[in-house]
């Protein structure tokens, strides 16, 4: 065994994965389909928005511990550990779609060298490590799974610095060898079987998901008594019990991992005979609050969007990434197109606008002309602007702060009509 590292998919996981595990002082090779990527991987330029990445992508390959190849079986054949980062859609009936990791395990079994470690790093079912095993069609090979738990816009410092690292393995040896991997990471490690692994990843998942749709729900109750929803999840977040995290109310959550997996957990829940309905209500809360924002909007334009012009301030799903899929924002924006507005829209880390969408070259283009404004993420940029300017260039001063991150003081003393969630 030389202890070479192979990482096949160069997506948020798979680049994350690979260019960490070189910081670490692994030897790595990362594996692509798509030439023009791995060209520009080997020039150091990265694909994706992620802090801290281009910094240790430029680290890895001036060391000559990280490079990128096409060539996915000459890699893995001189790999100890070859990990699965490929992507798992969701299938039209909500469970994931398997394809790409049979086609990458079938493509690299004849190649691996006996007692290779294969890594299975994709959010997968439970039984995928049984459906790994039988697309490699090796008995001298392991299959371990080993779930990633990365935010989109802090998965260095989440690799890095993980709450646990969690392996599933039948076999003790193959175990401890891929925990060896992770030595320079101060973390618990929680080693247990492949089903229970892969339920955890899921599982967690799905109570974040939980934890959104909850405090937009307590949201949705303090509008109606007057109560101010910050407070509420400020006095809430200090009982230990339940902790801060995940209880910023906003315009629901997306991206590329809760809508998946939320719907895959119900799958795999059905599939054994049992009713998840209480995930089922998370989904639906969370699809309400759409509705709820651009009612919101719709409201501040005087009860139509008819011929309105509506500036939005975020497309992404969440601030400090360039991913659009599954984006609260565009969903939003999708309602209010739907309901006869003009979307004028500005993100910092989008170049091309969504289908409908004029995108404004600056947060302050976006607003000229408009008669509401609404912030979808919570960029920066955001949260401090020229009011004034705003104030000059909008038709009318009305505001949706769909993440309650604006100055309302500031707006209300230029005499704008603002409007939060869960905020009288």
């Amino acid at each position: 065994m030389t202890g070479k590292l192979a990482v096949m998919g160069t997506g948020y996981v798979g680049l994350t994965t690979g260019v960490c595990l070189s910081h670490l002082g692994h030897d790595v090779v990362c594996i692509d389909v798509v030439p023009e990527k791995v060209e520009a991987l080997q020039r150091g330029e990265l694909p994706i928005l992620e802090t801290g990445l281009e910094e240790l992508l430029h680290e890895g390959i001036k060391a000559e511990r990280l490079s990128f190849t096409l060539d996915a079986p000459t890699a893995v054949a001189e790999a100890e550990f070859v990990f699965l980062c490929v992507p798992t859609p969701q299938g039209d009936s909500g469970q994931a779609d398997l394809s790409y990791i049979q086609e990458a395990a079938t493509e690299i079994g004849p190649h691996l060298q006996a007692e290779t470690i294969v890594i299975n790093k994709s959010t997968v079912p439970v039984g995928s490590t049984r459906v790994v095993e039988q697309a490699l069609g090796r008995s001298d090979v392991y299959v371990v799974s080993n779930p990633e738990f990365l935010r989109e816009g802090s998965a260095v410092h989440d690799f890095l610095h993980p709450d646990r690292v969690v392996i599933g393995s039948e076999d003790q040896s193959a175990a401890v060898r891929v925990a060896s991997l992770y030595l320079g990471v101060a973390a618990p490690m929680m080693v247990t079987d492949p089903a229970s692994a892969e339920t955890i990843k899921y599982a967690s998942n799905a109570f974040l998901a939980t934890k959104l749709s909850f405090v937009n729900a307590v949201a949705a109750v303090c509008e109606a008594v007057g109560a101010d929803v910050n407070d509420v999840v400020l006095g809430m977040g200090y009982d230990k019990r339940i902790g801060s995290e995940f209880l910023r109310p906003g315009p629901g959550w997306g991206g590329s991992c809760f809508p998946k997996d939320t719907r895959a957990m119900i799958h795999i829940a059905d599939d054994h005979g049992y009713d998840f309905d209480l995930l089922r209500g998370v989904i639906t809360v969370n699809e309400e609050q759409f509705e709820r924002v651009a009612d919101k909007v719709s409201d501040m334009a005087g009860g139509t969007l008819d011929g309105a012009r509506v500036a939005a301030w975020g497309l992404t799903f969440k601030a400090r990434t360039d991913d659009l899929r599954e984006s609260p924002a565009l969903e939003i924006i999708r309602r209010l197109i739907e309901r006869g507005a003009e979307v004028v829209a500005y993100d910092p880390a989008v170049e091309t606008a969504p289908d409908g969408v004029t995108l404004a070259s600056d947060l302050y283009a976006a607003c000229e002309g408009a008669n509401v404004l609404v912030v979808l993420t919570e960029w920066d940029d955001f949260r401090w602007p020229d009011f004034d300017k705003v104030a000059e260039l909008m038709a009318d001063r009305r505001v949706v702060d769909s993440r309650n991150i604006l100055d309302r003081a500031a707006l209300q003393r230029l005499e704008f009509d603002v409007v939060g969630i869960g905020r009288a």
